[in-house]
């Protein structure tokens, strides 16, 4: 077993187990990877990535492979219909990463119209196959991210997650969900479950895991090695640390936002409370992207608008972008909006 990868535990009675950013198209960009290992997420991943255009040294696909020495463990997401691309761009990234994991869960037309993604599902012969020339190929740990089954036919994660095992993939991770449910529906624990008995290696659950309490029953159902969270973190990186006070995995004053407010943290609103935990990881995020990748204006935008959705007034944040020319404003003006709730006395 790697350094990051745990042999599979046994029955959950409570203790720490790990809570991983899943993989997110124009999420988790680095600067947010990291800030949501500050918030509490002991493992991130990177953006799912083409493997063909990695190959073919794309530009833009590449840049989602930007990494920091502070970065670690460092885990690129790849996926693709092609076996020789994944294995090649497997190969590419291995000197610089500490695990390639590949995604077979992703139901974006986009990326199951070329057979790749969920859509490998429906031929569980080349997606294990694909796996066995990576592993071959690299000498670093191979995971893997899957659905059920594609929701056609009898769902078949169960099996293939046996076939990964046999051809050396170290660590398995399955979305309670089918292909065609996409996120409708809710997350089968229970097939999880199964999965986590039918084999040896670590099974991380995902799917409907949004708070400490969640969290608890997902772990007391599945016996998983660990829980990803994905739709949960976007513009929330700070449910990471959340769940582990929930859990009674980490002290409330351990949390970042809490730690560096000045002043009587009990003393807000619950209101008040989530305006000042999001200034936090915005701000952090700004000085995290000034850092590493830069103050990108599309990846503000969009980051944007997931840190103040929910919150009262939060409209007010797309007429807020109108106008700002640089990165260094945009940012400023959503950090004084989430200010903002000490005038309104929320």
């Amino acid at each position: 077993m790697s350094q990051y990868i745990s042999a599979k535990p046994g029955e959950w009675d409570g203790e720490e187990r790990p809570l991983f950013l899943a993989p997110m198209a124009g999420v988790t960009d680095l600067p947010f990877r990291l800030l949501a290992k500050e918030c509490g997420a002991d493992f991130t991943i990177t953006e799912f990535t083409n493997s063909t255009a990695l190959t073919r040294e794309a530009a833009r696909s590449w840049s989602r492979m930007e990494t920091c020495e502070e970065e670690d463990p460092f885990i690129p997401q790849i996926f693709g219909g092609v076996a020789e691309d994944m294995a090649r761009a497997a190969e590419m990234l291995s000197s610089n990463a500490d695990i390639i994991d590949l995604n077979f869960g992703c139901p974006a037309p986009k990326v199951t119209k070329i057979c790749a993604g969920a859509a490998l599902m429906a031929e569980p012969e080349s997606l294990v196959d694909m796996c066995a020339q990576i592993v071959d190929r690299i000498d670093i740990p191979v995971t893997a991210k899957m659905r059920l089954g594609t929701g056609k036919g009898e769902n078949n994660a169960l099996e293939i997650c046996k076939e990964l095992e046999n051809v050396g993939v170290q660590r398995l991770c399955i979305h309670g969900r089918t292909l065609k449910q996409r996120y409708s529906g809710e997350a089968d624990w229970d097939y999880i479950a199964n999965a986590v008995q039918a084999v040896e290696v670590p099974v991380i659950a995902n799917g409907d895991i949004v708070d400490g309490a969640s969290a608890s029953a997902c772990l007391l159902q599945t016996q998983a090695a660990g829980l990803m969270v994905g739709r949960g973190a976007i513009g929330r990186p700070s449910i990471f640390g959340e769940m582990k006070v929930e859990l009674g995995w980490m002290d409330t004053n351990q949390l970042p936002w809490i730690e560096h407010f000045e002043g009587n943290w009990n003393s807000l609103s619950e209101v008040g409370q989530q305006f000042e935990t999001r200034r936090w990881c915005w701000d952090r995020y700004i000085e995290l992207a000034a850092e590493t990748t830069g103050l990108n204006l599309k990846n503000l935008r969009g980051h944007a608008v997931s840190f103040t959705r929910g919150l009262p007034s939060a409209k007010k944040i797309r007429s807020i972008m109108h106008g700002k020319v640089s990165g260094e404003e945009f940012a400023q003006a959503t950090s004084d909006f989430l200010s903002s709730y000490k005038e309104l006395k929320l």
